[in-house]
């Protein structure tokens, strides 16, 4: 099943429980997705790789948007980011944890023969290919990072 049928059928199901969290962010996954589908010059269907960073960049941008949001003190806002966030990981795939990143990254390193900072760049494209939807950015960047600097 598509993210698009997805996305429909839990809207539905929002509307009967009367959910307007869940009506809200699956309104907005439902434009992200039209929006990506008129844009590659009106496509059917939208690759499951498209798809997946689509989401990733919504929940980046709740994730942003209620870091902002508790440094200002602003519980109402920051509990409507936490709302949608909760909604939109319910259709990412599971996140890799700390050490499963550390592992997996220690791997690709080996792999690309890397030996210093200097080295990142190869890892890192390797890196964020491999763990698409697995990981976000930033924790690969920083684990990488961490792990160039002790070599």
């Amino acid at each position: 099943m598509s993210l698009e049928q997805k996305v429909m059928d839990e809207l539905k199901n929002a509307m009967r429980a009367k959910d307007e969290a869940a009506l809200r962010t699956l309104r907005a996954i439902k434009a992200a997705i039209l929006i990506e589908k008129t844009s590659e010059g009106g496509k059917d269907t939208i690759a499951e790789v498209d798809e997946m960073k689509m989401l990733q960049k919504l929940a980046k941008q709740r994730k942003d948007s209620l870091e902002i949001f508790e440094k200002q003190n602003r519980e109402d806002l920051a509990k409507k980011e936490r709302e949608e966030l909760a909604i939109i990981e319910k259709f990412l795939p599971q996140q890799m944890s700390a050490d499963e990143l550390k592992a997996e990254l220690q791997s690709i390193i080996t792999q690309v023969g890397a030996k210093s900072a200097a080295d990142m760049g190869k890892v890192m494209g390797m890196a964020t290919k491999q763990l698409a939807g697995k990981a976000d950015g930033k924790a690969i960047s920083e684990t990488v990072k961490q792990l160039l600097s002790q070599g």
